[in-house]
């Protein structure tokens, strides 16, 4: 085995696992999640997030303030347990007084106990680094001493989901978010927010020992050696024998639900929850013809003249019981006429109506359906999130070669008007 050293950071030793490509092998200075990178691009093909030890990037994200043991005993528990998931990277979300609590407890100027638990079970060195201890800001993007108040919540709630939100969008990383430290208002911003982004390769944790030992600043993780360490009531004991279960909490997955904008965003933390309420309401879709206005669960959707025309089509046969319909259904009047005079009583017949007329010169064609038909649910989904916008899709009926299409919500569930 080979040591590394890093400069810089908090500085401690490493060991270079062996089933490294040999390139690596001649480099002084290593970053550790480089070094977890190309061991895993080396020994795996592609990640599995019913196996999230597979991804080339594994981040622990923890809140944490007065208790910096939580760090090192979910580290401790995450590497003791089959499979073993480690990190590449350790963020944590903080206040400005308990950054100074962790960088005394964790850093090499302080206790330097994360560099001491790798050395203790021969892991590879994990670092904290100083830009990856993130300080809570408040509007005015000054560091948060303390969250005192209903404004530093509010804060506190926007930071932490901003976080989970930039982390989650990787699809080359795991997220693992700690539940153990900080405020209760923190872990519940930060269980939320996992609720809101986490995705199949994601965890969320919270690590459990006896109360007697959470905050005793002489124990940060059973050591693999005897090691005796002063209790509150003035006995001893030996930290080998404390034992530390890291419970892995379940949660709802709203990901799918949510329209495309929340993850590109920076939507408010009430912002995000007004969303994900609006997407388990009852489907209702509302046309205004005067203002050519459609809503979809409350949410206003957009789309050009030709797919909001052939989507208030949808809606009309739908709310008029009428049966769903193949490009090749024969009427009367033809389908492509429907169309038309419907396209001319929306938006006149200046402008794309005479393209389409031309287009459906000989009736409605497969391509022009389908087209039509795909790019209206396309749109549906980006903007009301995918398992809301399912039931606004426009949904194949039927088996080949009987298979017609149309809208499956009630009838009850449209409205139609004209001002």
């Amino acid at each position: 085995m080979k040591y590394l050293y890093k400069q810089g950071g908090f500085g401690a030793a490493w060991l270079l696992p062996s089933c490294l490509p040999s390139y690596l092998s001649g480099m002084d200075i290593f970053n550790f999640s480089e070094i977890c990178k190309a061991s895993y691009t080396h020994s795996m093909t592609s990640p599995t997030p019913l196996q999230p030890q597979t991804y080339p990037r594994r981040i622990l994200l923890a809140v944490a303030a007065k208790s910096p043991q939580i760090i090192t005993e979910t580290i401790y528990a995450l590497a003791v347990e089959e499979p073993r998931w480690l990190p590449t990277e350790l963020h944590v979300i903080t206040t400005g007084r308990g950054a100074k609590t962790i960088q005394a407890a964790l850093g090499a100027e302080g206790g330097n106990w994360l560099a001491q638990l790798c050395q203790d079970y021969q892991l590879p060195l994990i670092c904290l680094q100083k830009n990856n201890l993130h300080i809570i800001t408040n509007q005015h993007n000054q560091p948060l001493e303390d969250v005192r108040n209903s404004a530093d919540n509010a804060c506190a709630a926007d930071f932490i989901t901003q976080f989970v939100r930039e982390f989650t969008a990787d699809p080359q990383c795991s997220l693992y978010a700690s539940l153990s430290g900080g405020r209760r208002t923190m872990t519940y911003y930060m269980g939320y927010a996992m609720s809101l982004f986490g995705r199949a390769q994601d965890r969320l944790t919270h690590v459990l020992i006896e109360d007697d030992y959470f905050f005793n600043d002489q124990f940060y993780y059973p050591p693999p050696y005897p090691k005796l360490i002063p209790c509150k009531d003035g006995t001893e004991v030996d930290a080998q024998t404390i034992e530390i279960t890291l419970a892995d909490l379940p949660f709802i997955h709203l990901r799918d639900t949510l329209p495309a904008e929340i993850f590109s965003g920076k939507q408010r933390f009430t912002d995000l929850i007004a969303t994900a309420q609006a997407q388990i309401v009852q489907p209702s879709v509302k046309f205004n013809r005067a203002l050519k206005q459609l809503m979809c669960g409350g949410k206003l959707i957009k789309m050009p003249p030709l797919h909001m025309t052939f989507y208030v089509w949808m809606l009309e046969r739908c709310m008029n019981q009428r049966p769903a319909i193949h490009w090749t259904t024969q009427e009367t009047p033809k389908l492509a006429t429907q169309f038309l005079k419907l396209y001319a009583n929306l938006y006149s017949t200046n402008g794309y109506y005479e393209a389409a007329e031309k287009s459906l010169a000989a009736g409605l064609t497969k391509s022009w359906f389908e087209e039509k038909k795909s790019k209206i649910n396309k749109a549906l989904t980006e903007q009301l999130g995918h398992s809301t916008a399912l039931y606004y899709h426009i949904h194949s009926q039927g088996k080949r070669p009987l298979t017609r299409f149309g809208l499956t919500l009630s009838a009850t569930a449209i409205h139609l008007s004209d001002s």
